[in-house]
């Protein structure tokens, strides 16, 4: 998890690697890296409604690789994998990742498989917060985190025309055992160059699963995001709209983050996020709490963080709300 202010991990660039791959192989045109983490993470709650302290540990390991075809054609793949750290024999491995492509020069990219949803490319401008960050987005739900069946384009730069300006469409097939329908996604960011400022926003439709038909044939997600990035400042704000999702006529949803890095690898952090539902002339917050944390860097390699959320919300007041309690989160990562 790496959290310089100036490569805060982007979904849009999994694509192009990750951020401490290791090289195992390159020669002839074909490279391979490997990368992976290990992450202790541990939960405290402290004003619990029936939850309890629970361990969170896990490790991811991904391999990346690309094949030069000819000069303006590029073969690539990556795979991921995550491992819950439970007891053994249970059913604790997911992938997370699994696409292949080609990368056309200026002209762009495509591939297809187990991918990020392109809506991840605005919303990973809050989805930098500590531990706690995040709201409609949960991956296999419309596309709008992680999911299968994606076939994604994406241009950089807008053919080589305009420096910053980032495009991606994205359609996604029917998946057996109805966890997605037939459905597209559009994205854009834009970094305005030499000022740290970039804009960005995605609108994602999908046909309804059987969860959420009797809400409406159409399943609908936007957002808009900006962020200020430089002079080890960061300072992001994302809205985003739900129609139809996960068992709601209508979610709103706000996401604060603001971040201070420090040269000796300190890196504060301070965020805030809320989900509202909209439904028959009345509204519930789901989600509305502060988190306050910091990462700190020992090396390239090796990381801790802290995070506590402050929950707003009381069951008397916002029956709905997916959880009440405080939560005291430490991290200890170590990264390759």
């Amino acid at each position: 998890m790496k959290r310089n202010v100036l490569a805060v991990v982007i979904p849009a660039l999994l694509a192009a690697g990750a951020a401490n791959a290791a090289e195992i192989y390159n020669k002839d045109g074909n490279k391979v890296d490997v990368y992976g983490k290990v992450v202790g993470l541990h939960y405290f709650v402290t004003n619990s409604d029936g939850g309890e302290d629970v361990d969170k540990s896990y490790a991811r390991l991904g391999f990346k690789g690309e094949t030069q075809i000819s000069d303006q054609l590029t073969g690539y793949g990556q795979w991921e994998a995550e491992f819950k750290a439970a007891t053994e024999g249970g059913s604790t491995a997911n992938t997370r990742l699994s696409f292949v492509g080609f990368k056309f020069g200026d002209l762009g990219s495509f591939d297809y498989g187990r991918n990020v949803g392109i809506a991840q490319d605005v919303a990973s401008f809050t989805d930098v917060l500590v531990e706690f960050g995040g709201t409609y987005a949960d991956s296999d739900v419309y596309m709008t985190k992680r999911a299968s069946a994606l076939a994604t384009y994406r241009n950089s730069g807008f053919f080589g025309l305009v420096d910053g300006l980032n495009v991606a469409l994205q359609y996604q097939g029917k998946t057996d055992g109805g966890q997605a329908n037939e459905g597209y996604s559009v994205a854009t960011t834009y970094d305005i160059m030499d000022t740290g400022v970039a804009v960005g926003a995605s609108y994602t439709a999908s046909h309804t699963i059987d969860g959420d038909v009797a809400l409406g044939d159409k399943a609908e997600v936007w957002n808009f995001a900006t962020k200020y990035d430089a002079n080890n400042v960061y300072l992001a704000a994302m809205f985003a709209e739900t129609r139809n999702v996960a068992g709601w006529n209508k979610t709103q949803n706000i996401e604060l983050a603001a971040q201070y890095q420090f040269d000796f690898g300190l890196r504060p952090s301070l965020g805030y996020v809320q989900q509202r539902a909209k439904e028959e002339n009345k509204n519930y917050d789901l989600i509305r709490h502060v988190e306050v944390g910091a990462f700190y860097d020992f090396n390239k390699n090796m990381s801790a963080y802290v995070a506590y959320q402050i929950n707003m919300l009381d069951k008397k007041d916002d029956p709905y709300a997916k959880s009440t309690d405080d939560i005291l989160a430490t991290g200890l990562v170590y990264q390759f």
